[in-house]
């Protein structure tokens, strides 16, 4: 008889087996939940769900696409977080890091659909190809299409990982030659979670999983299929360099002093007030840095057709928000306006005091001298 979900070990029991230390476990469950946005109660969910529940079938699958979004998981900054897909959640297939090939692997997949049918997560990296049957994706003779419609129908949930596989990304750029198509318009019936990002943070990828883990269901979700916790502000609203854009301190050309002075990149392109994602918060490399703070614009990349939404370095010409972000090339005028109305009104209010001033005094000198004529009669 074949062992189930129910008999593997837990998560907690293989981290140890792997050689972590209770405290590493702890620190990690400590850094999950908090990039899940979860109260301090939150790190107890985790860490028992982590402790007691056995590791999650996981079926990873290829498909149009550059592999940045394992690179970007595998290279986490936290050897934990690799290790949740790597060894502990029981990766079953996927072409980029499995050792298993041909038939051997084939069977690996077949045997996860079968043995846990509505208990294994399906993760897909990449568009599918729709055109001309799909044949220009194909992996052990199937084309893509086939294999995720395969694979998805008794999936208990798909992730969707990268923008190749939530908006088609580069591949379904104009004039889509192959017409790459994202996962959730070939899929019905399945809870889709998206992932977007060229790539996606590791430990935005970690997260999620983990939350499938700990709470058994898929994370709340935004209006188009992407978790709040990590999609829910505008990388404008966590940005360092928002207190620049709000005073209309702006880089004018990447290499003007502006630039080293690490005004806002609005000017230059930076997508940031229309794009949502973690970036500022998490960033990158051991949470070191982003591509704002290295000095480059963000340029949408978790969000829709960012490849065919003009040029990287073309600025966004008006977009809605408050106030002052109406309209950011007036924003200088609109101060020197209102400082010159001010100006202006000010010296008017003078010179109408003043000029009663001078009235009054001109009147009672009137009035002396009046008074001296009576005298001197």
């Amino acid at each position: 008889m074949e062992t189930s979900t129910k008999t593997k070990p837990t998560y907690y029991e293989e981290f140890r087996a792997k050689g972590y230390s209770r405290r590493d476990f702890m620190k990690f469950c400590t850094l999950i939940a908090a990039y899940l946005g979860l109260e301090t109660t939150g790190v107890a969910q985790v860490t028992e769900a982590l402790m007691s529940k056995p590791r999650v079938p996981v079926l990873w699958m290829h498909f149009q696409e550059c592999t940045c979004c394992s690179e970007s998981f595998i290279r986490s900054s936290h050897p934990m977080v690799a290790d949740i897909i790597l060894d502990k959640i029981s990766l079953d297939y996927t072409e980029t890091l499995m050792a298993a090939a041909g038939h051997q692997a084939e069977a690996a997949m077949e045997k996860t659909i079968e043995e846990y049918a509505g208990e294994y997560v399906l993760c897909v990296e990449g568009s599918v190809p729709t055109k001309d049957g799909g044949v220009y994706c194909c992996i052990g003779g199937k084309s893509a299409l086939d294999i995720l419609q395969h694979t998805a129908q008794k999936a208990k949930a798909i992730i969707a990982w990268g923008s190749c596989a939530c908006n088609g990304c580069v591949q379904a750029a104009k004039p889509n030659p192959t017409e790459a198509t994202p996962i959730h318009k070939l899929v019905r019936g399945v809870p889709i979670i998206k992932v977007p990002g060229c790539p996606p943070i590791g430990e935005v990828m970690a997260g999620v999983l983990v939350h499938l883990v700990t709470f058994g269901r898929i994370p709340e979700l935004d209006r188009i299929g992407r978790p709040k916790a990590f999609y829910s502000k505008r990388v404008h609203d966590t940005c360092y360099r928002r207190p620049f854009y709000d005073a209309g301190l702006f880089v004018e050309s990447f290499d003007d002093a502006n630039a080293k002075k690490g005004y806002c990149l609005y000017k230059v392109g930076c997508k940031g007030p229309t794009t949502y994602n973690a970036c500022g918060v998490t960033k990158w490399n051991n949470s070191t840095s982003f591509p704002i703070q290295s000095g480059h614009g963000c340029f949408g990349c978790s969000e829709e057709n960012f490849w065919d939404n003009g040029s990287f370095y073309a600025r966004i010409p008006n977009f809605p928000g408050f106030g002052i972000e109406s309209n950011v090339d007036k924003i200088g005028a609109i101060i020197a306006g209102a400082s010159a109305a001010g100006v202006i009104a000010h010296g008017v209010a003078s010179a109408v005091k003043k000029g009663r001033e001078n009235k009054e005094m001109m009147t009672r000198g009137r009035a002396a001298a009046d008074e001296l004529k009576n005298l001197n009669k």
